[in-house]
């Protein structure tokens, strides 16, 4: 099984690499999570695009923030696994290199999410650390994590 991953700017995305992203976070956010929100924010043209395919298919992908878009620091959003994939590893794949993209891209030194809560335990596994309390953000709980890059 062949596997890659890409990362591109909103205005670099093929129109094919832009309806398959919007069809897997359809496919994961709002019919399998039933969750009736907007996805087209109006932020994905400002963001970077990490796309992880397995044998040409998309299996995983994640948007990059600028620090300002959403918080003050850069954030990774929009974290979704094809849920044919789950459980192989490729969610740790994903999350590793879109946190080395964003240091790449953005060269800040922290990094926030916006977690589900009955995730937490995945990405403290990859650094992250809970801050606050947790809220419902479209009916789901989740609670606001950062990374701190450690410069030595």
């Amino acid at each position: 099984m062949s596997q890659k991953y890409t990362v591109k700017h909103y205005k670099d995305l093929t129109t094919a690499e832009l309806y398959d992203l919007l069809r897997l976070r359809n496919e994961v956010f709002i019919v399998e999570q039933n969750c009736s929100y907007l996805d087209l924010d109006n932020k994905d043209q400002q963001c970077y695009h990490v796309l992880y395919y397995l044998d040409d298919q998309l299996a995983g992908y994640t948007r990059l923030l600028p620090s300002g878009l959403s918080f003050n620091d850069v954030a990774i959003g929009r974290v979704v696994v094809s849920p044919l994939h789950r459980g192989t590893g490729l969610g740790k794949k994903l999350m590793e290199a879109s946190i080395n993209c964003c240091y790449d891209k953005f060269g800040h030194s922290s990094i926030r999410i916006s977690a589900q809560k009955r995730l937490l335990k995945f990405y403290q596994t990859l650094g992250f650390k809970a801050e606050g309390e947790p809220y419902y953000e479209d009916g789901i709980l989740h609670v606001e994590m950062v990374k701190i890059k450690i410069i030595l």
